[in-house]
């Protein structure tokens, strides 16, 4: 798969999932997530970019 479809692909489940545990007021758990996909789609690029 191309480097940037997986890297988007992962972005946007993050930020679905940031989403909805902001609606639930649980911004702890949508931080984590965001820093995750973060440093995951930092790595994907590292290891896989051009």
């Amino acid at each position: 798969m191309d480097i940037y479809k997986e890297m988007y692909l992962k972005l946007f489940n993050s930020v679905t999932t940031a989403i909805r545990a902001m609606e639930c007021k649980n911004y702890n758990w949508a931080i984590t997530e965001l820093k995750t996909a973060q440093q995951k789609c930092e790595e994907m690029f590292v290891e896989k970019g051009d």
